[in-house]
């Protein structure tokens, strides 16, 4: 009989720009890691922010707090380990380390702050994972609330990734100010978004075409929802797809809507209204430059590639 392979708890902390995210897997090496629990909430780092761009002592106790909670949870339920990480809101902001700093003494938990480049080759690796080596070369493309990435290639480690600040909460902060937004804003941001893009699709189509375009990250999923897809309801192993033409369809009316009206639609949660006219232009924007008819939903995604990391450091 062959050696029973050594299963874990582990507890993955997302610290994003909009939600803290607590997620509990079953998991080992070589196999998939089972979702046991999941806790959070949005503290929308991002927004809460001094004028130097500093992260608020207000928004670090809340922070600490929220990990001291988790931490309970955690432990209650039996997790071996805890892998905490931050992304673009407290990475690119002056007092980051000192927000990590402060973290750890309150809880004992030591965020690590991943590059935005960390997070495209961490979310490639879980896409990769998913979808497995029939797919062939992969273009995978995650909207966050700080940044897009993009990673391209054909083994777990892509060819090229890259992490853009056009994140759907950002762009809305700035550039977005109306509810709905005008007109002028709209085309400004659209002129903003497709000349960043642009300058990264060298780099990535000389890799060659992808036999495969996938999207992870809550505003593809709401926008994919939106235009049609099925409920998360129907499980992850249901095949949703966001459909260039569809996208296009709806991207006015989208527009159009104050955030509590594009609430109501099906699968938008309140928190992320406001912020799904920007994640559309990004979206569109994209699929246009790299030519893509559609984008194939994965529901994998970065915290999940931080797990199977893990697990391949773990003895079977």
């Amino acid at each position: 009989m062959g050696a029973t392979l050594a299963r874990v708890r582990l507890g993955v902390l997302d610290v994003g720009s909009n939600t803290v995210h607590l997620l509990l897997v079953d998991a080992h090496h070589g196999g998939a890691p089972v979702p046991a629990h999941s806790h959070k909430t949005e503290l929308r780092l991002a927004e809460n922010l001094t004028k130097d761009g500093r992260v608020s002592a207000r928004a670090i106790d809340a922070l600490a707090g929220f990990v001291s909670e988790s931490i309970v949870i955690a432990e209650d339920m039996g997790v071996n380990e805890i892998l905490g990480f931050a992304t673009s809101a407290i990475r690119e902001a002056p007092n980051g380390a000192e927000v990590i700093a402060a973290v750890e003494q309150e809880t004992g938990v030591r965020l690590s702050l991943l590059s935005g480049e960390d997070e495209s080759r961490l979310t490639f690796l879980a896409v990769r994972r998913w979808f497995g080596w029939s797919a062939g070369r992969l273009l995978v493309l995650d909207i966050g609330g700080g940044s897009l990435e993009l990673a391209v290639g054909l083994d777990e480690d892509p060819d090229e990734a890259v992490s853009l600040p056009l994140g759907a909460g950002r762009l809305t902060r700035t550039l977005l100010t109306g509810d709905p937004p005008s007109g002028k804003q709209l085309r400004a941001l659209r002129k903003h978004i497709r000349a960043e893009i642009a300058g990264a699709v060298g780099s990535i189509s000389r890799l060659g075409e992808p036999e495969m375009a996938v999207a992870t990250s809550k505003t593809f999923r709401q926008l994919a929802r939106v235009t049609g897809a099925a409920p998360s309801a129907d499980g992850p192993f249901v095949r949703r797809v966001l459909d260039r033409d569809d996208l296009g369809d709806w991207l006015p009316k989208l527009s159009a809507m104050s955030a509590a009206e594009r609430a109501q639609l099906p699968g938008v949660s309140e928190g992320r209204a406001a912020q799904l006219v920007a994640g559309a232009l990004v979206a569109e924007a994209a699929m246009d430059l790299f030519g893509l008819t559609e984008l194939v939903l994965c529901p994998w995604a970065l915290r999940e590639g931080v797990i199977l990391r893990r697990l391949d450091g773990l003895e079977s």
